[in-house]
């Protein structure tokens, strides 16, 4: 009987491309998996996507595809089967440098979208509710560390300041028709919050950490600043007492979707002031109009310094560093 030959497939990937031109990122896009994220003890199962991605260099004709599967999922054993959780900024660090080491790339970059849940007390009646929120947690590791990226979104609600100022102007005008005093008038207005037309609110908040920071950023802060940032929270479970307080909060505080916007900056700033100068920041709102087809946007990303260069000097800057930027000046 002769003996049987084993032949080795050859590494097709590892070949040299028709084209010789790298290529900017090659990867999978939504692998589902349940994680686990938290700290010892207080660690929750999520539903989560990732995105892992390498850069490809001119020689090499593809990625081994496998072996993102296998890291991912080593990883994840690692996460929901030992005994401490991550943050999920923190599990996508660990899975960029092992997905860097395995696929001897110069680069690799990894997002993490996870849907959580959080337990908190409707404002009037106390009744518990569930709130739903996403939580981002990114990185991207070159030869020069890695750099870390957490972001949170949350839902609210925005009550309109403009429609607001016109059906205060005309109920003024029908008050100083039936007699009513400036003063009392004033006194009514305060007693009484304005109507206007209502939207709710989409926002979401990045901030970026580069390779040697060691700054914790906890996301339950991150929510907070999203959900101060519009006119008022909103909750899956009210009460009556509950829909009324709502409802009054936001009329108090008519915002724009660009209010929005820099009140999360803001609260990024004053919350999060130990954070460098080289950190890198991402607040966005979308608003989803109730008198309009169209919906609202606004956005400000940009270096931590030059938010507050911006706020302290009241000069524009011409150039606001993207999250793009940011994320690529890891491998210079």
């Amino acid at each position: 009987m002769e003996p049987i030959t084993i032949s080795t497939a050859a590494d097709v990937q590892a070949s040299a491309p028709t084209v010789h031109v790298s290529l900017s990122r090659v990867g999978v896009t939504n692998v589902e998996k349940v994680i686990r994220i938290g700290a010892p003890g207080a660690e929750q199962l999520y539903y989560a996507k990732l995105d892992c991605f390498v850069d490809l260099g001119p020689k090499q004709k593809g990625a081994h595809m496998s072996r993102f599967e296998e890291v991912i999922n080593d990883v994840i054993g690692e996460v929901v089967l030992g005994e401490s959780g991550f943050k999920a900024e923190q599990l996508a660090q660990h899975i960029a440098e092992q997905v860097r080491e395995r696929q001897d790339a110069l680069r690799a970059e990894v997002t993490i979208a996870a849907r959580y849940p959080e337990h908190k007390p409707a404002p009037v009646s106390g009744i518990a509710t569930q709130e739903i929120y996403t939580l981002y947690g990114s990185a991207v590791a070159s030869e020069s560390g890695t750099r870390r990226l957490v972001g949170v979104a949350a839902q609210g609600m925005t009550a309109c300041p403009c429609a607001q100022g016109l059906v205060a102007g005309r109920s003024r005008e029908r008050l100083v028709a039936d007699g009513f005093t400036d003063d009392e008038i004033e006194r009514i207005f305060e007693a009484v919050p304005v109507a206007t037309h209502n939207q709710r609110g989409l926002g979401t908040l990045y901030i970026g950490c580069p390779e040697t920071c060691d700054t914790e950023i906890e996301a339950a802060v991150l929510l907070d600043i999203v959900e101060n940032s519009m006119s008022s929270e909103i909750y899956e479970l009210m009460k009556r007492s509950d829909e009324g307080a709502v409802v009054e909060k936001a009329h108090r505080r008519p915002r724009f979707v660009e209010d929005c916007v820099r009140e999360a900056i803001r609260g990024v700033i004053d919350k999060l002031g130990d954070l460098r100068d080289d950190a890198f920041v991402s607040a966005r709102q979308e608003n989803l109009e109730t008198i309009h087809q169209h919906n609202v946007v606004a956005e400000r990303f940009g270096l931590l310094g030059e938010l507050r260069n911006e706020l302290s000097s009241g000069e524009h800057l011409a150039h606001h560093t993207s999250m793009r930027e940011w994320l690529d000046a890891s491998a210079r």
